[in-house]
């Protein structure tokens, strides 16, 4: 069993890094929207905002995943 739990290793820190790269796009699109908000489009500041829970809601779960790999 060794080799699945490499394997496990390996999935988990592509995950992780696939989660900080979710996280870095997440900040740069809030900052974008918050741009916008203030220029002038508020439906595309809230249309941005719902897409950002869906990456909070998504990012929660690739966590659990990434933890249950880990065990």
């Amino acid at each position: 069993m060794p080799d699945d739990n490499h394997a496990n290793i390996v999935i988990a820190d592509t995950l992780t890094l696939l989660l900080h790269n979710q996280h870095a796009l997440g900040a740069a699109i809030e900052e974008l929207a918050s741009w916008v908000r203030v220029n002038g489009s508020p439906t595309a500041h809230a249309n941005v905002i719902t897409a950002l829970q869906t990456l909070d809601t998504n990012a929660s779960a690739i966590t659990a995943g990434i933890l249950k790999l880990r065990q």
